[in-house]
């Protein structure tokens, strides 16, 4: 029987598999460009130089012989043209990001840039312990974090998850209950002993009080809520602080600067030593919700999923912590002789 050997493809479908293979990848380009907002971003998100990313949309272009999109000193928006071929980009990039992640998951290692974006307080306080903990297990994982109080744009910025406390999260994130983290009133023993010490929420007009300005505008930040029971307290506060740094805030409270009302978490060490003494025990603060949001997508990397795992471990072991040294504290206020 005789063979027919196989023959070559011809130059010319080399040249237009190239192309083909080519614009894909400058589609993806586009879509991840559009969603960026600016050519900086889109170069940071996809690991190259922003020339680069300027000469391959401008490559697509002439491929296809149409301009895609409109370019400003503010701001980059679609042409008719763009617009009516963004959402075949979009899918083509959402097949990539679908591949990359099967692929990801037949690897034995784990590894790559995951990039997190943490409130200041919250990340100064935590996430030393958390990086190095997850990094001893994942050496090959890289943690790119943003300490910011601001509300970042996830996908615009490229942010693969975030920590937010407070209300809820965009309707459009899927959200994850983190932590459940309450404030409490505290002051230094110096403090205490100089301007007395206050016995219910209405006492504290009468002394200095250290106001957060991290959560609204100076005026709101000058009324604190108390509750008990189905009681409630709104008491108008001063002093000769008002920022928007929790760690500031503890600093100058414990320097004897006034009373402070500060997260559980952040002050854990400095009740347990005494260096700050918390007060009104009766009375709860507000509590704020701390969530583990991200933008939705079909799959997850699993650089990400077990750093999202390790993460929400972390802080459930915190929160289990944190409640037993709290009730050997009130144990110890309540019976200081151990008797």
């Amino acid at each position: 029987m005789s063979t027919t050997p196989a023959r070559a493809l011809p130059d010319r479908s080399v040249a237009d598999a190239a192309a083909a293979a080519h614009d894909l990848s400058a589609l993806h380009l586009y879509a991840v460009l559009v969603e960026a907002g600016s050519f900086t971003r889109a170069a940071d998100r996809l690991g190259c130089t922003k020339g680069h990313v300027s000469k391959q949309l401008a490559a697509l272009e002439r491929s296809l012989g149409m301009q895609l999109l409109h370019r400003s000193t503010r701001r980059l928006a679609p042409t008719a043209a763009g617009s009516a071929l963004l959402p075949l980009a979009r899918r083509l990039t959402a097949v990539d990001d679908e591949v990359r992640q099967v692929l990801d998951g037949l690897r034995d290692d784990i590894a790559g840039t995951v990039r997190v974006s943490v409130p200041v307080s919250l990340g100064e306080t935590c996430f030393d312990d958390i990086v190095v903990g997850f990094c001893r297990q994942y050496p090959r994982v890289h943690i790119a974090l943003d300490l910011s109080n601001g509300i970042r744009d996830l996908v615009a910025d490229g942010i693969d998850f975030a920590l937010r406390s407070g209300s809820e999260p965009a309707p459009d994130l899927i959200a994850r209950p983190l932590y459940s983290m309450e404030e409490y009133a505290c002051a230094s023993p110096a403090y205490l002993a100089a301007a007395g010490t206050p016995l219910a929420p209405a006492d504290l007009a009468a002394h200095a009080c250290l106001q957060n300005l991290h959560f609204g505008e100076e005026a709101s930040a000058g009324e604190w809520e108390f509750h008990r029971g189905a009681e409630l307290w709104r008491v108008p506060v001063r002093g000769p602080l008002a920022c928007n740094h929790y760690s500031l805030l503890k600093k100058a409270a414990i320097a004897g600067a006034g009373i402070a009302r500060l997260p559980g978490y952040l002050i854990d060490d400095e009740l347990a030593d005494g260096r700050l003494l918390r007060l009104l025990p009766d009375y709860e603060s507000r509590r704020l919700p701390i969530f583990l949001v991200y933008a939705p997508q079909r799959t997850l990397p699993q650089r990400t999923r077990v750093l999202i795992d390790y993460v929400r471990e972390w802080f459930a072991g915190k929160a289990q912590r944190c409640a037993a040294r709290r009730a050997a504290l009130a144990v110890n206020l309540t019976d200081p002789g151990g008797s």
